[in-house]
């Protein structure tokens, strides 16, 4: 009997090892996030080529869930960046792959004093879903012209990376909007009136 019980105790750990190999060989993978990538066309971008470079490296490291990568093939982007020589105005997202999303750069905002890369960086925050927070803080991008000309933070804060994650975790259109809506900024103190 002593000898059973010793066969058995010897038995155990290598019955065990056994087990837990097997599971170990015939799990699943790991699932990881799908990443959703986003193609920009700049080409009539002209003089904001430079503020979109670095407004895209600043959302790229901030977030995780999308990806902003330049179109190798005209005219197939999901957005198209743009200069005009009004005011700054976007289609507001969540944009996906094979969207038709516009981002017009307009100068009259750098006229008045406001850095470039804010702007374009603001501008790409509709694309990603993002809505105007004119009363935030200058290190909230979304405050847009709120904190005024001497704000240059063109970065996203946590908050707002953490959203644009969420509307895209999995790949998937966790938020979908209805109709195309298009955000007009005006980067200026000023209030436009005209008759109607």
């Amino acid at each position: 009997m002593i000898k059973r019980m010793a066969a058995l105790t010897a038995l155990i750990p290598v019955m065990l090892s056994t087990t837990v190999g097997a599971a170990s060989a015939h799990s699943a993978p790991h699932a990881t996030p799908a990443v959703v990538t986003l193609t920009y066309d700049a080409s009539a971008a002209g003089q904001w080529a430079g503020p979109i470079e670095q407004a895209v490296q600043n959302w790229n490291a901030a977030v995780h869930n999308v990806r902003l990568e330049p179109t190798s093939t005209p005219g197939s982007a999901d957005y198209v960046y743009e200069a005009t020589s009004g005011w700054p105005q976007t289609t507001l997202g969540p944009i996906f792959p094979g969207g038709n999303g516009d981002v017009q750069l307009g100068r009259q905002a750098v006229d008045e004093g406001y850095d470039a890369t804010r702007i374009t960086a603001h501008e790409t925050g509709h694309i990603l879903g993002l809505p105007d927070h004119y009363s935030g803080p200058c290190s909230e991008l979304m405050s847009g012209h709120g904190p005024g000309t001497s704000c240059t933070n063109a970065k996203p804060d946590a908050a707002e990376a953490a959203q644009v994650d969420k509307n895209y975790a999995g790949g998937t259109r966790a938020v979908r909007p209805d109709h195309h809506q298009v955000v007009i900024d005006i980067w200026s103190g000023r209030v436009l009136t005209g008759s109607r």
